[in-house]
């Protein structure tokens, strides 16, 4: 009896296993079956900082690609659009200064991105995603300004694909 027992409950653990392999192997990230791939179309940028919108749409593309599953592909053959607008770029925001009170010299520093986006599924026209004031902050020391942004950047990419996977 007690084989019968220890038999039927790893039986049910494997096929618990089997279908937790399964689930995580979907394409998408919790999107309808048929998007299968996505074109990041540069965001639209209302700061004074060019190099942004390029630097958001390669860590997007990066990233979607290795954690939803999906291809990248061109505005044209994608079934899915990720587009959106840059609407926030604040740096120099002191976060810790000098030990010596005769410096006021700020040690880190912090800067704040904000972005308004939208991902819609080319196929039926419907909104997959949409969220605005999506913000993240990357701490810097000074004159390192670029890792403070990648911070700011990869934190971003990860609070939207987060959002979008709780969609579906």
């Amino acid at each position: 009896m007690l084989r019968t027992i220890l038999r039927s409950g790893v039986s049910s653990l494997l096929c618990l296993v089997a279908a937790g392999c399964l689930y995580s192997m979907s394409s998408g990230g919790g999107f309808p079956s048929h998007v299968k791939s996505m074109a990041v179309i540069p965001f639209e940028n209302e700061t004074p900082s060019p190099e942004l919108s390029q630097e958001l749409q390669q860590e997007l593309r990066k990233s979607l690609t290795s954690r939803l599953g999906l291809r990248d592909a061109p505005e044209s053959r994608a079934t899915a659009i990720v587009r959106g607008t840059i609407t926030k770029y604040e740096t120099d925001v002191p976060v810790g200064f000098s030990a010596d009170p005769g410096r006021a010299t700020s040690s880190r520093r912090k800067l704040q991105l904000v972005v308004d986006i939208e991902i819609v599924d080319k196929t039926t026209g419907k909104t997959l995603y949409e969220r605005t004031g999506v913000s993240a902050e990357g701490e810097y020391a000074e004159r390192e300004e670029a890792l403070g942004r990648k911070a700011a950047i990869q934190r971003l990419v990860n609070e939207i694909i987060e959002g979008a996977q709780s969609q579906w």
